[in-house]
């Protein structure tokens, strides 16, 4: 037996101890470098997730697209809470999230979207919970995974214009997930090759933070390695980032 599934019964045996244990689908990346470092193999249904860019403007348009193929690959409406209408729609659609999908709430103060989160989330059934914060407390973010368990609706907090720095603060989310934006392949010809980021997990429960560099979302959602990564060795294709 493998040890990635020796530790994945391990951990559900243990939330069921200590009362956690109804155990909720989980979403797989389709890339087993990724997947394996992931609590049971994939972005993990009735959490907390945090996902965010950084201070330019390119790479929070990458962490949407990221963000829009998760969701994307998964069943039921999208709840999208945001302070106020500045999000791109079109560009969901270009990562499979099509725009009936989802419902947008214009909250209009990181404290009202908080609270539009746990409301949405309190209803079963939902694809899942987005929520785009500057900033939040350990107790909201706790709040949310409560919530995200109670249900089995995945919740993301997505972090925009967000700095390392406040990243770094305690979080209930199970994992964290920087995505910035990465040269593409040279064609050799005057013509744009597939978006690249340097998708980075910064946090995950119970596992180590990792980096890739990874081809960006697809018309389905998924995400790729770039072909000249995927037959080299794992210690020369990823790159470990300082916890």
């Amino acid at each position: 037996m493998r040890e990635a599934t020796v530790l994945d019964q391990l951990r559900a045996h243990i939330a069921q101890i200590e009362g956690k244990g109804v155990c909720h689908a989980t979403t797989p990346f389709g890339i087993e470098a990724i997947d394996a470092r992931l609590p049971g193999g994939g972005i993990a249904g009735g959490a907390l997730h945090e996902v965010a860019g950084s201070p330019d403007l390119a790479d929070d348009a990458s962490a949407t697209v990221f963000l829009a193929g998760i969701l994307a690959r998964m069943e039921g409406p999208v709840l999208w809470c945001l302070r106020w209408r500045d999000l791109f729609a079109p560009a969901l659609h270009l990562a499979g999230l099509h725009p009936d999908r989802v419902i947008y709430v214009e909250a209009g103060s990181d404290t009202n979207v908080l609270l539009a989160m746990e409301e949405c989330l309190r209803h079963a059934g939902i694809g899942g919970v987005v929520g785009e914060i500057g900033k939040y407390s350990t107790t909201a973010s706790k709040r949310l995974q409560l919530a995200a368990e109670a249900s089995g609706v995945p919740a993301f907090i997505f972090r925009r214009a967000s700095k390392v720095a406040q990243a770094a603060e305690g979080t209930a989310a199970i994992t964290r997930w920087r995505v910035t934006a990465s040269p593409s392949e040279d064609l050799g010809i005057p013509s744009l090759g597939r978006p690249r980021w340097q998708l980075a997990l910064e946090r995950v429960r119970g596992g180590n933070p990792h980096a890739w560099i990874v081809e960006g979302c697809d018309a389905t959602g998924r995400i790729g390695l770039p072909a000249a990564l995927v037959d080299r060795p794992a210690a020369a294709g990823d790159s470990q980032i300082a916890a």
